[in-house]
């Protein structure tokens, strides 16, 4: 216990209890069963103890949650902050970080408001907190559960090391359109993917399942967010309508939110957007009815910045209607726009609201605080002597090079004359390395990387001199500015500089760009977006690489040697000219802080590729929403018959489809096989392929295993992932896959919004990749 714990007051030290950990749903077992009921019972009767010398002011403080600055989502900034926290009407800070600057709120708090109630203090920690790792839709591309919760355990230590207690992270919106910024904060289209890569971030922010690790110095809370459908906004414009089917919102988008409350997350975050014509912030199905009584939510719920607010624009009423709107559907902390500190006394008194939910929702956020730990040592998380040993480390930084490495995607590598492929590189090779991102520092964090330090960031030079000795084998020139439009540069530039603008003439540089081509053996460019041209209020109706950087690719194609591209996005883009101009294209997104010596690591083979797509990359922002998991529809897409779906001037193919990812090495398949033609219901389904490197490299591979329904009561999509397997394996080395499927697999949602599974025949296909796969077929018998 340090000092400042010590001089806490007598009252404060009195009601501290022993720590305990949160549990989403208690632990199986009768042992495990009584140690969580007494431990809640502890908690209980300690909350109600405080809560009972509690005014109603101080009461509706805790549901205040403020920002004195610093990393913000919005216009708005708290005001009087330090005052309100000496009066017991704050619950929470968000926006600093740092133990100096936490421990004086924190004082603030403990010494000197009347009941010494310790605060919290989150922060945007997306992919890292100082070590940054590659933005989420790229980490997705790992299809790595273990490296992800390893990514979210590093990020949680770093985290709690500068002071936080709480993570604004993950965030776990289905998208299907990559026009919408805020694709790069997600895992992408597949809701078993996103489902399981939700649960492992959550128990590395928390230490464990269930919230078993919340009490440690060491781990956060985490909050699942944006609750929900947020990744599904209308024409992929930020902050705007989600209209679905309750039977869409069932089966594709609402199941990673539930698996990260099944895994005990111990907040929610509410969404922008709409549900059924209610702002998700005052809606109480959602809040509620879905929330905590089917799913069993114990936590507490935070409305997103200023989304109490908000809700008077969506046409709900005044701030006072909309604050009373949202108490009344469930939430228990309002972000930033303090409607329930200004408008909530009185609407007790004129019967809107009542006292009891008030004191609910207090309740709530005291017990976080509680299983945190900070009612056993408010300065917990506060340690002037961690940033140094615990934060941007050696080893974080070397798990960050590791981690950024399994998230790029080959997506083309074409065999040169020789019959060698272009990529990896041979060190040998003199290359061009040519485009406005080739030396750059500045975006190699990618969007929300809020503590990130871009200084510490390094570039994809840097990154190939230090792997190759030297920069003699490297001839650089910038070749294009990210952008020439000067508006898209100020708003890219919103958060600080990111697109830099050359003063020469474009020419000039292209100019430069073939002078350095002619003299290499091998070109790579380096192109793609800005960091903040992805993430929020990011949104693009265009997702073509940029137009500069476009002429450029050009000039460099024309000149006839290979060419490869390197690839920085925060979402899929339309890249159909590059697909059939360049010989070799990696996909790297925004690699992190260890982003150029990873992508040094890729381009010359000392990692194999081994990601796989999480999103579809379309042919032309004319296919969005383009998505695997697509339904059939009643005239299914023929060539040969024009009255059928499909496009006049395209292919109803993505570019890219899920799942897809290259290798250096060649992965074959064999067929997939059922242990038997017929099933009858709690049955298991074991299903087994084989697959062999037939290449010349080791490698890993994404197995991936899809089905079928051919016949439901509700129609289905033409094809659902239901299991992966990643594998390493040596050149010329085979093994057998297996998968046990059970009927819970089989199921799907119906039009009662029942999880239920139908007798009936099934598909089953193995493969690379969601359009590359081979089929067997069983049938489930009815019971």
């Amino acid at each position: 216990m340090n000092k400042m714990t010590t001089i806490a007051s007598a009252f404060y030290l009195a009601m501290t209890l022993p720590v305990i950990a949160g549990h989403a749903q208690p632990p199986s077992g009768p042992r495990e069963a009584a140690r969580f009921s007494t431990r809640n019972e502890k908690m209980n009767v300690f909350v109600s103890n405080l809560m009972g010398k509690m005014t109603l002011e101080e009461k509706i403080g805790q549901l205040n949650l403020v920002t004195p600055g610093g990393a913000v989502t919005g216009a708005v900034v708290s005001k009087g902050v330090e005052e309100n926290i000496r009066k017991g009407r704050v619950g929470g800070l968000f926006g600093i970080s740092g133990p100096d600057k936490i421990r004086q709120a924190q004082d603030l708090a403990v010494k000197e408001s009347r009941l010494h109630i310790p605060l919290l203090f989150g922060m945007d920690v997306i992919h890292g907190h100082k070590t940054i790792f590659p933005v989420p839709l790229g980490l997705s591309c790992s299809w790595d559960m273990p490296l992800i919760e390893k990514s979210a355990r590093i990020a949680a230590t770093e985290a709690t090391a500068d002071g936080l207690n709480w993570a604004f992270s993950p965030m776990v919106d289905i998208a299907r359109d990559p026009r919408w910024g805020r694709i790069a904060e997600g895992s992408g289209e597949d809701p078993l993917l996103g489902s399981q890569i939700a649960a492992a971030m959550v128990k590395g922010y928390q230490g464990g399942s269930h919230g078993e690790g919340l009490g440690r110095n060491n781990t956060l809370m985490a909050c699942v967010k944006h609750f929900a459908l947020y990744g599904a906004v209308e024409a992929g414009r930020d902050y705007n309508t989600v209209d679905m089917s309750r039977i869409k919102m069932v089966q594709y988008y609402l199941p990673p939110y539930k698996a990260a409350v099944d895994a005990g997350v111990g907040s929610v975050m509410s969404s922008f957007n709409e549900i059924d014509g209610v702002p998700a912030t005052g809606n109480k199905w959602l809040l509620t009815d879905l929330l905590r009584k089917q799913w069993g939510f114990t936590g507490f719920v935070v409305s997103d910045y200023t989304s109490v607010n908000e809700m008077t624009a969506h046409g709900m009423g005044d701030l006072a209607t909309v604050s009373a709107l949202a108490l009344n559907a469930g939430l228990d902390m309002d972000m930033v726009g303090e409607g329930f500190l200004t408008t909530l006394r009185r609407s007790i008194q004129q019967g809107s609201v009542t006292l009891k939910q008030v004191e609910t929702a207090c309740r709530r956020i005291l017990e976080a605080k509680y299983k945190l730990g900070l009612f056993g040592n408010p300065y917990l998380y506060i340690d002037e002597s961690r940033p140094a040993r615990e934060i941007l480390t050696t080893a974080t930084r070397k798990d960050a090079r590791e981690i950024a490495a399994r998230s790029f995607v080959l997506l083309k590598n074409t065999v040169l004359k020789n019959a060698d492929p272009i990529l990896p590189l041979r060190p040998s090779s003199t290359i061009a390395l040519i485009g406005p991102l080739a030396n750059d520092q500045r975006n190699m964090l990618g969007t929300w990387a809020v503590s990130g330090d871009w200084q510490q960031s390094v570039s994809v030079f840097s990154g190939i001199k230090k792997l190759l000795g030297d920069s003699s084998k490297i001839i650089y020139a910038k070749g294009a500015n990210i952008t020439d439009d000067t508006l898209l540069a100020k708003k890219a530039n919103v958060f600080g500089l990111r697109v830099e603008t050359d003063p020469r003439p474009p020419a000039d540089m292209i100019r430069e760009a073939l002078a350095a081509a002619a003299k290499a053996d091998v070109v790579v460019a380096v192109v793609g977006e800005a960091s903040e041209m992805t993430g929020e209020a990011a949104s693009r109706s265009d997702i073509d690489i940029p137009a500069s950087q476009e002429e450029l690719l050009k000039a460099l194609a024309a000149t006839g040697k290979p060419l490869v591209l390197v690839l920085m996005n925060g979402r899929p883009l339309t890249l159909s000219w590059e697909n059939d101009h360049a010989g070799a294209i990696l996909e790297t997104w925004f690699g992190g802080t260890e982003a150029g010596n990873a992508i040094a690591d890729v381009l010359y083979g000392r990692y194999n590729p081994s990601g796989k797509l999480t999103a579809s990359f379309p042919r032309n922002v004319g296919q969005i929403a383009v998505y695997y998991n697509h339904k059939n529809t009643g005239r299914p897409m023929d060539p040969d018959n024009k009255f059928s779906s499909k496009y006049l001037d395209v292919s109803n193919d993505p570019l890219y489809p899920f799942g897809y990812g290259l290798s250096y090495t060649r992965f074959a398949y064999g067929e997939p096989i059922s242990d038997k033609k017929e099933y009858r219901p709690g049955e298991k389904i074991h299903i087994s392929v084989t697959v062999s490197n037939t290449g010349e490299y080791n490698g890993e591979e994404t197995v991936q295993l899809y089905i079928r329904d051919w016949v439901a009561s509700v129609t289905q999509p033409v094809k659902e992932l239901k299991g992966f397997f990643k594998i390493f394996l040596q050149k010329g080395q085979s093994r057998q896959v297996s998968f046990t499927l059970t009927t819970e697999d089989l199921k799907f949602c119906n039009s009662d919004l029942k999880w239920v599974v139908e007798p009936g025949e099934f598909s089953v296909y193995t493969g690379t990749n969601s359009a590359e796969t081979q089929e067997a077929r069983f049938t489930l018998l009815a019971k």
